[in-house]
C-alpha cells in the first residue's frame, strides 16, 4: 500500500474530517496569541539556539510559516499523522523550549505545523523517501528535509539486538554515530547536520516500521539515545516516540530510551527526558537503562 493511500485511510469519518484540521489550526492560532502577549523573555526557558539569537520570543511569534499552517489546516481534509491528545505532549514542550533544535524523523502532513510550532528554531526533517519529499514540499517548500538511508530493514530487530549487546562500539559508554559502521544500529551517512547540532527536541516517527522489508526504527531510536546521552550543553533532551504500540518501537525504546527517563505516556506517543550522561553518578557500561 502506497503512503499516499495509509495516510488517506487514517482520515476520520466524513461527519469528523475537519475536527482535526480545525483544531490543529486553533492550537497554531494558540501559540500566536500566547507568545504575542509575552512581553518579557524567561532565558531559563530557552534551548541552546536562543544564545546565539539574541532578543525576545515574541521577535520570532508571527512567522509566515505560522500563518501559512494555519490557513492549511483549517481548509485541508487530511489529518496530521497524530492526534490532537497526542500533538499536545510535543507543543507543551515547544512552548517552553522555543526556539530551539527539534529533529523530526519522517516527513508528512504535519511537517508545517512543527515548524510553525518552533518560530526562530531550527526544525529538520530526515526522509527515506526522495520522491515523498518532493510531493510536501510542492505544497510547502519552506520546509527544511533531507533524503537519508537506512542501513536497516524491520525483520533484522531481534538480531539488532543481540548485535548491540555483543560489539563495543555499540556500547553507551563507546557510543558514536557519525563513522560508527561497526554498530549496525547507528545511522551513519547522514548530512553533517545531523551530528554537527545538538537536537533539544527529537521526534521518532518514521521512517516505516510496518512491513519486514522496511527500515524500521530500530536505528533511530538507538541514536536518539546516544545523542542524547552525549549532549554536552544544560538540559535533558526530548525524545518523542510514536507508534508505541507496535512491538519493535516499544521493545527498542524500553531497551535504548529507558522506562525511568519516560515522562509521559499519551496515547500512541511516549515522552521522554534523557539527561546527558555527564550527569549520571554511573554510565559505563553495556546498557543504556
Amino acid at each position: 500500500m502506497k503512503r499516499e493511500e495509509i495516510i488517506k485511510n487514517r482520515q476520520f469519518i466524513a461527519d469528523k474530517k475537519w475536527f482535526l484540521p480545525i483544531t490543529v489550526a486553533g492550537l497554531i492560532a494558540g501559540a500566536l496569541l500566547i507568545s504575542s502577549s509575552m512581553k518579557t523573555t524567561d532565558y531559563s526557558l530557552l534551548c541552546s539556539l536562543s544564545k546565539s539569537r539574541p532578543g525576545t520570543i515574541n521577535e520570532f511569534s508571527t512567522t509566515v510559516d505560522q500563518l501559512k499552517a494555519i490557513i492549511h489546516y483549517a481548509t485541508s481534509r487530511i489529518v496530521p499523522q497524530q492526534n490532537f491528545r497526542e500533538i499536545s505532549v510535543t507543543f507543551d514542550v515547544l512552548q517552553k523550549r522555543s526556539p530551539c533544535n527539534f529533529l523530526v524523523f519522517g516527513l508528512g502532513y504535519d511537517s508545517l505545523m512543527w515548524t510553525s510550532l518552533n518560530p526562530g528554531g531550527n526544525t529538520l526533517f530526515l526522509e527515506e523517501d526522495p520522491k515523498w519529499i518532493q510531493t510536501v514540499l510542492k505544497d510547502a517548500p519552506s520546509l527544511r528535509a533531507h533524503a537519508v538511508k537506512y542501513r536497516t530493514q524491520l525483520k533484522q530487530a531481534n538480531s539488532l539486538l543481540a548485535h548491540y549487546k555483543s560489539e563495543p562500539n555499540c556500547h553507551p559508554s563507546k557510543a558514536y554515530l557519525r563513522g560508527n559502521h561497526k554498530c549496525k544500529l547507528a545511522l551513519t551517512g547522514f548530512p553533517d547536520e545531523f551530528y554537527d547540532t545538538e537536537w533539544d527536541l527529537i521526534m521518532i516517527d518514521a521512517p516505516r516500521g510496518y512491513f519486514a522489508e522496511a527500515p524500521g526504527r530500530m536505528a533511530a531510536i538507538y541514536s536518539a539515545a546516544v545523542m542524547a546521552r552525549n549532549r554536552k550543553g544544560s538540559g535533558a533532551t526530548h525524545v518523542f516516540l510514536h507508534d508505541v504500540d507496535r512491538k519493535v518501537e516499544k521493545g527498542f525504546a524500553r531497551e535504548f530510551l529507558c522506562k525511568k527517563y519516560l515522562v509521559k505516556s499519551v496515547g500512541r506517543l511516549w515522552h521522554f527526558e534523557i539527561p546527558p550522561a555527564a550527569n549520571l553518578s554511573s554510565h559505563a557500561g553495556h546498557r543504556f537503562c
